[in-house]
């Protein structure tokens, strides 16, 4: 099957969705990893969140930005993103400014590509008055005052969200993530990888958790953004169990995809509601309002990206499970997950690592991290133990991997952060409730000065 060559392609059949995904297959020389983060925008003055339109707010932003060379990128005569060199700058619902790192080869690159970012921002942010704060969800701002952006998509599932479930708005609105994207060199490596990362997604959230403050008070979390999103939509989040089935691939992940409720199509560069309508009837011309209307391969794209599950697959895979937070830790996420799966070796052992773990002892991980952080409990030991034998062997991946920055140094560096966290079991969440109950005297608002970029 020859796969779709461009955006306006008609897709004619399931054959078709397959083979795009099947274009993804890369030879291990030509891997790259991605690393893509959002932060919360905020006056400095006052802690405001930044709002689309005002002076100094996101549109300032956006523009200032392209004095670093960044093209705009706008929708109905707004500026809403920015592209540069294989990278992008987006907006997520509520304003959370996110980069969209460039596929790069290795993990020196992709922090000194997050560096350059934070730099940039925190230039504009001097002069705007602006400061941004990595965490997973917003520690002080109900979700009545969180400022809306003008992207058409966001309307539609503004509207949807409520109707699937409760925490929806919330995790459009209050939280914040950081992710990685890897490279398969086959349907088996990418079944493998996608095996390997879901099992190991409540390792990771427990990891980076740093959201257990709500509206100004703590949680009761230690990842608040991981719960809200097991009560945002479940059509279509979740560890999805059947990655786990001996049928899995392209083709099962097809007809998972297919049957996701679909948001919107584009037309003539407006957002057109469909949301609840299924893709199988597109596919078939027969979607309502578009009968003997073909789906094109930017409409499937758009409805691959409106999947929220803890690992999701597009030509890459994408790992979802962290939250957002410091700088600190940006960098040891695509090390942690590149040095298991980008090192042949380290996917193994990664691979026996999770070989039996059941599907429903996974699920209960994942509730209980967003809890417990590392210190949940998982088959009878603190989950942190485990952690640490998951960072041992990417440890091994990075040295093996033996690349090196300009001064020499390996990519295992990047791990010092989380190797500090499964010794002592203590991730970011629980390193600010002790300040805020300390240093801090209960007031959460230290936290726009502790932990800014």
């Amino acid at each position: 099957m020859v796969a779709p060559t461009n955006d306006n392609s008609i897709l004619e059949s399931k054959a078709d969705l397959i083979a795009h995904l099947e274009t993804g297959v890369k030879p291990r020389s030509d891997w790259r990893i991605g690393t893509e983060h959002e932060k919360f925008a905020f006056h400095t003055e006052d802690l405001r969140p930044l709002s689309y339109d005002e002076p100094g707010g996101i549109r300032d932003l956006l523009n200032q930005m392209q004095a670093f060379g960044w093209e705009p990128v706008t929708e109905s005569g707004n500026i809403i993103g920015l592209k540069q060199n294989g990278a992008s700058i987006s907006l997520e619902p509520g304003g959370q400014f996110e980069l969209s790192g460039a596929p790069l080869t290795s993990i020196h690159e992709t922090c000194d590509e997050v560096s350059s970012h934070l730099e940039q921002v925190r230039k504009i942010g001097e002069d705007l008055q602006i400061g941004f704060l990595g965490m997973g969800f917003h520690p002080t701002l109900r979700r009545e005052d969180v400022p809306i952006m003008p992207k058409g998509r966001y309307g539609i599932m503004r509207a949807y969200m409520p109707t699937k479930g409760d925490m929806g708005l919330d995790m459009m609105l209050r939280t914040c993530t950081v992710q990685v994207n890897l490279d398969f060199e086959s349907e088996a490596d990418m079944v493998e990888k996608f095996r390997i990362g879901l099992a190991l997604q409540p390792i990771s959230t427990a990891l980076f958790a740093s959201s257990p403050f709500k509206e100004g008070k703590p949680n009761g979390f230690s990842s608040l953004r991981s719960h809200a999103w097991t009560r945002t939509d479940n059509d279509r989040t979740g560890m999805v169990p059947f990655v786990f089935d001996d049928d899995f691939g392209f083709e099962r992940y097809v007809d998972y995809v297919l049957d996701v409720p679909m948001y919107f199509i584009v037309r003539d560069g407006q957002y057109v509601n469909v949301a609840g309508r299924s893709f199988r009837d597109f596919l078939r011309g027969e979607l309502p309002g578009h009968i003997g209307e073909k789906p094109t391969l930017a409409d499937w794209k758009d409805h691959l990206s409106t999947v929220f599950t803890e690992v999701r697959l597009k030509t890459f895979l994408e790992m979802r499970g962290a939250d957002g937070g410091p700088w600190s830790r940006l960098c040891g996420l695509p090390a942690v997950l590149g040095g298991l799966l980008n090192d042949p070796p380290a996917q193994q052992k990664a691979s026996a690592q999770i070989a039996a773990w059941r599907v429903e002892e996974q699920e209960a991980l994942r509730a209980e991290v967003s809890k417990h952080g590392l210190k949940a409990e998982f088959r009878g030991a603190p989950l942190y133990q485990i952690a640490r034998e998951v960072v041992r062997i990417s440890d091994e991946g990075l040295g093996r991997r033996a690349m090196k920055n300009s001064m020499g140094e390996s990519e295992q560096g990047f791990l010092k952060v989380l190797w500090d966290s499964v010794q002592s079991g203590d991730n970011a969440a629980d390193r600010m409730l002790a300040l805020y109950h300390r240093e801090w005297g209960e007031d959460v608002r230290h936290i726009f000065r502790d932990f800014a970029y």
